[in-house]
């Protein structure tokens, strides 16, 4: 079968990876899979001639609003994938409440990857119910064997002395919603007390103006440090090397930053929202904290005795794949 997968795909972020890692698992199947990126057409009707010109037979989208509202109208059959910030965030804007319900209505099937998630979708479109399947995000990491931790820490700007380091590491695209100077003043707080503490966060620049207020924040804050995205094998073997995992979103559909974490046996602290309570055990499998001070607490209690296991992705069922 021919296959449109339609998603957001900025480089080195959630929905680019779950999406090439979705591309992959259907061509392995037998499909022919065409990965295309939504934020390179306007409307339904740009997508409906590509469906046309390529000969598609079914189509998937990633996004409710972002990629769900290009199919719309298709004569093709399609379903939807809830990316999180559709189903958390859009959906308190009319006009995307209205055009999701819309899509939510043609679409064949949806998929959420918590219960949480369908349960908030189900509210708004009660008869959509019976369409939205759970269907938890399967993860893979693969650490590069030639990372190079001192130079990592030199592009960061702190101090070689590897041995002594603790690193934190924040890993979002830099975008409101991702919150990722929730804990800055904390951990430069942190850092001025116990200068081998570090939080770096790490992502693309997804949001330019943001970006700015980002670097402006870590500029003034010691001990805080931004750095670009790097390939994601890199980015695995640096999680592996780092004290913990930060998350403080706003709002999540299911962090694979997180996932991934747990999979390398890195201690995960997260901000206590439904996406990362979905995934984590309070002091189990991880920590939620409710606002700065609660991590400061959990970060404290992290320091003077690591959690023994309590980052294991297998202590969650069946998640990795």
């Amino acid at each position: 079968m021919r296959l449109l997968l339609l998603a957001c795909l900025r480089a080195q972020t959630g929905n680019a990876t779950t999406a090439g890692r979705i591309q992959d698992h259907l061509e392995a199947v037998g499909h022919i899979c065409s990965l295309k990126d939504a934020f390179g057409y306007e409307n339904p009707s740009e997508i409906a001639n590509l469906i046309s010109a390529e000969k598609f037979e079914a189509a998937l989208a990633i996004h409710l609003y972002k990629g769900g509202r290009l199919l719309q109208g298709s004569r093709i059959p399609f379903g939807i994938i809830f990316g999180g910030t559709d189903i958390n965030e859009d959906i308190k804007h009319e006009e995307k409440h209205r055009v999701m319900g819309a899509v939510l209505e043609e679409a064949r099937f949806a998929v959420a990857f918590t219960e949480k998630m369908k349960e908030l979708a189900a509210a708004e479109w009660p008869d959509a119910r019976s369409k939205i399947y759970i269907q938890t995000q399967g993860i893979m990491t693969t650490p590069s064997a030639t990372f190079n931790w001192k130079r990592f820490l030199q592009n960061a700007g702190i101090p070689q002395d590897t041995e002594n380091v603790r690193l934190f590491l924040l890993i979002c695209g830099l975008r409101r919603v991702k919150d990722p100077l929730y804990l800055v003043d904390v951990f430069s707080e942190w850092h001025r007390r116990e200068p081998h503490i570090h939080l770096v966060i790490i992502g693309p620049a997804v949001d330019p103006q943001f970006t700015s207020e980002v670097n402006e924040k870590v500029n003034r804050a010691p001990g805080v440090h931004l750095l670009q995205e790097i390939p994601q094998d890199d980015l695995h073997a640096a999680v592996k090397r780092c004290f913990a995992v930060v998350n403080s979103s706003i709002s999540e559909g299911m962090s694979a930053a997180i996932l991934e974490a747990m999979d390398l046996d890195v201690p995960v602290l997260a901000r206590n929202i439904p996406g990362n309570a979905a995934i984590i055990r309070h002091k189990d499998t991880g920590l939620l904290f409710t606002d700065p001070q609660h991590g400061k607490e959990h970060r404290d209690g992290m320091w003077k005795k690591e959690m023994k296991g309590a980052s294991r992705l297998d202590s969650l069922g069946e998640q990795k794949k």
